[in-house]
């Protein structure tokens, strides 16, 4: 499934907040010990260039490769003129989902910040890491036995949903997830790419953008509106949900949610 109307580029984090793979309550811990890997791949992730693939070679690191443990998880990066690590969450699914030595990023490109150097990197070129990898991740144990699954995310917080899509959670399982990921067009929506395999999963996508051209014939607006358009919880036991994404959406999805009866503790979160 490749959608029509154009853009890509990249995702990050910061132990303040903005948005969700970006927000957190309270930063994580600050690595005591830290690494040097080499950068593998950079490149464009959307049409307009506003999000970028960054790969790191973890080779030669297999014990930072082996504390990837859930999908969800982000690195610390040490960057030049940053007086604070940044965050990044992992894009690539923990192992052993791949057999891939390396870990995946998704970074959003804004000028000005500490982040925008990544996506000016070439591969060879070095940066510092964490010693290893932080915060839980996705608790997906909290959410056994669901039979209808929504997953939320919005801009670069489909970095970590991607993580989760392909680590196989859903397999085997008898669950019905539909994805609702907003962007503001096209060319700003990464990952069309991968939509196919992600359909051929299981997952559901339903693509919804904010400031569409006038040739779109999808959901439009916000995530959290195309949800309240389409809403039906009518089972709230049996239903789970998963966000990433901007602050706002995610405090009135679980609104939402939990009005209709949701379990607050079975709608989850990687921070």
């Amino acid at each position: 499934m490749l959608l029509r109307s154009a853009p890509r580029r990249l995702h990050l984090l910061r132990p303040l907040s903005t948005a969700a793979a970006l927000a957190t309550p309270s930063p994580p811990p600050t690595p005591t010990e830290w690494t040097t890997l080499p950068v593998s791949a950079v490149a464009a992730a959307t049409t307009d260039a506003s999000l970028y693939h960054v790969t790191l070679d973890l080779a030669s690191h297999a014990s930072l490769l082996a504390s990837h443990l859930a999908a969800g998880q982000f690195l610390p990066f040490r960057l030049p003129a940053a007086p604070y690590p940044i965050f990044l969450a992992i894009s690539s699914p923990p192992p052993p989902s791949s057999a891939a030595t390396s870990f995946d990023f998704l970074v959003k490109r804004l000028p000005g910040t500490p982040s925008a150097c990544l996506c000016d990197l070439r591969p060879g070129d070095l940066v510092h890491v964490g010693g290893s990898v932080v915060g839980r991740g996705f608790e997906v144990g909290r959410i056994d036995g669901a039979r209808d699954l929504l997953v939320f995310a919005t801009g670069s917080g489909i970095s970590p949903i991607r993580s989760l899509i392909e680590s196989g959670f859903t397999e085997n399982k008898d669950i019905d997830v539909s994805l609702f990921y907003g962007v503001r067009n096209l060319q700003r929506m990464a990952y069309q790419e991968r939509f196919n395999n992600w359909e051929s999963r299981g997952i559901k996508i339903i693509p919804v953008l904010s400031r569409p051209d006038d040739q779109w014939t999808g959901e439009r607006g916000y995530v959290q509106n195309a949800f309240s358009r389409m809403k039906k919880v009518v089972n709230p036991s049996s239903m789970g949900a998963i966000l990433c994404g901007h602050k706002q959406m995610s405090e009135e999805i679980t609104r939402a949610l939990v009005a209709d009866g949701v379990p607050k503790d079975r709608i989850l979160t990687n921070f």
